[in-house]
């Protein structure tokens, strides 16, 4: 595992780290997103997507399927199985508002960058398959934006499974991006019967690769990733299999992270741990 105390930045984020450092650019409110690690006991392994190099945040980078809180996706209670909002309030350290917010947005954004749907039409069953025309069509529409989370879960008749989600880390951008998140990341498997698919138009690549590789592909040069991305991939490599993991997550200390800037000259660090 490379040293994350202390990176040398370069580039594009090495000048706006100077520019913030000397006072030149003022600190953007950070906005709440979700990001699931979608796994599966074939090592075990984790679903990565490369986000496309156009993109305006992270663009080039590898992740794990997610995105912003949408302003809706709290109004969720009455289709909601498992944990209350307050369970994950409690691990995350915010609202019970922000914490449903936050479970809301970590399922909606997984149906729409993978496909994947956690959520079923009882307290102990899960949507089988979303690979039909009609689910493909929702997924596009929430995608854009013209269906709200709510209502796609009211017309299916579908509940949120909260139980099939577990809290393992809390990431917020560095004061110095002009693009800020303050983000909550879950662990999840993958339901029996489903599929992930290269469905979303902000990724060109998807893949599922063990933790382990996917650290040793970062070490090496061949995948780049944000210090989020790359810590949590590190930490599951410590794992046998999907029940370790989420039997991890019950428990886990969960730290807000912060990464901030050091500055020696004309150079900026980057200090995460």
């Amino acid at each position: 595992m490379r040293d994350l105390s202390s990176e040398l930045m370069t580039g594009r984020m090495a000048e706006t780290a100077l520019e913030y450092a000397r006072g030149t650019r003022t600190p953007v409110t950070p906005r709440p997103a979700s990001t699931v690690i979608l796994l599966r006991d074939s090592g075990p392994e984790v679903y990565l997507l490369r986000r496309q190099r156009s993109m305006a945040f992270a663009a080039g980078m590898t992740v794990f399927p997610g995105g912003r809180v949408d302003p809706a996706d709290s109004a969720i209670a009455d289709a909601w199985s498992g944990p209350p909002p307050e369970h994950f309030a409690q691990r995350l350290g915010c609202s019970a508002e922000l914490a449903a917010a936050y479970v809301a947005a970590a399922v909606r954004e997984t149906f729409e960058e993978s496909g994947v749907l956690l959520a079923g039409p009882s307290t102990e069953t899960v949507v089988a398959d979303t690979t039909g025309a009609d689910w493909e069509a929702d997924r596009v529409a929430l995608e854009a934006g013209r269906l709200r989370f709510a209502d796609f879960l009211h017309r299916r008749n579908l509940l949120l499974r909260a139980d099939l989600l577990g809290a393992w880390a809390h990431w917020i951008t560095p004061e110095f991006e002009p693009k800020r998140y303050d983000t909550a990341f879950f662990v999840a498997a993958l339901p029996a019967g489903q599929l992930t698919r290269d469905v979303t138009s902000e990724s060109d690549q998807v893949t599922w690769i063990r933790p382990a590789a996917a650290v040793a592909a970062v070490d090496a040069g061949v995948m780049l990733m944000l210090p989020p991305t790359y810590v949590c991939c590190h930490e599951l490599s410590q794992y046998d299999d999907v029940p370790a993991i989420l039997a991890a997550a019950g428990d886990r200390e969960i730290r807000t992270i912060m990464p901030t800037v050091r500055i020696d000259g004309d150079r900026a660090y980057l200090e995460t741990l």
